[in-house]
């Protein structure tokens, strides 16, 4: 388990990924004080209104990830994590080399800049096609390291690599961890690298991020109430 002293209701983080953000707003309304941290991506981004959305639910003191998956030369994501850090977000998410996350924790000021590991959609083909010729934990390994070197907080990273990077790296390092199922992945879901909530936590996970299985249940509001509980009582012990 991890040793980090977050609110246990903080660590579960709802994908916000709805088409725009009245949708995101109405979502939010119904899940009410069953989520508390919000992950808000490019699909709102590129629907508009985000920075208004983030205002909202800084307002109704939610706690907001900006997962842009920033990457472009250091200096324009310097200055882009500068003016992200001004808008009251806790968490954003880098792409690419060491540069660019040198740059980045360098301008971060009191926001926590987490590193992209390899994505959950990516499975050992993909990477294949991607031309890296190492595994799959490698490369995470590989990449959780340089986010450290570079100064980043965490890393975002799939739950079936966190015991070997929980026995490899520093225990500062922050590790949010997407790709939960609390039930049996459907033969549609894009996500291939998945884990369990008791099974993230259980490996070292500071933070999980949950979308489709809250979002399309039947009741979300009870389907989050639910992943809290197990949550609660997975840090009460």
């Amino acid at each position: 388990m991890t040793t980090n002293a977050a609110d246990p209701r903080d660590r579960l983080i709802f994908a916000l990924d709805v088409p725009d953000a009245t949708d995101a707003r109405r979502v939010v309304e119904q899940l009410g004080d069953s989520v508390t941290f919000y992950k808000l991506g490019l699909e709102l981004m590129a629907a508009g209104g985000y920075f208004e959305l983030v205002d909202w639910l800084l307002g109704k003191n939610k706690r907001v990830f900006a997962d842009l998956k920033l990457f472009d030369v250091p200096a324009t994501v310097s200055r882009a994590i500068a003016l992200l850090a001004t808008r009251g977000v806790t968490f954003a998410t880098v792409h690419g080399n060491q540069g660019i996350m040198e740059a980045a924790a360098a301008a971060k000021g009191d926001l926590k800049i987490l590193a992209v590991t390899v994505l959950t959609s990516l499975d050992r083909g993909d990477l294949d096609d991607l031309g890296f010729k190492c595994d799959v934990e490698a490369l995470v390994l590989s990449r959780a390291r340089r986010a450290l070197e570079a100064g980043c907080d965490g890393v975002v990273a799939s739950g079936l690599e966190l015991p070997a990077m929980r026995r490899a790296i520093d225990g500062r390092l922050l590790v949010v961890t997407p790709g939960i199922r609390p039930v049996e992945n459907r033969p549609a879901d894009d996500q291939k690298r998945v884990v369990t909530v008791e099974q993230a936590f259980g490996d070292g996970a500071d933070y999980i991020v949950v979308g489709r299985p809250i979002r399309d249940a039947k009741d979300p509001r009870a389907a989050a109430a639910a992943i809290q509980q197990t949550i609660g009582g997975l840090f009460s012990r």
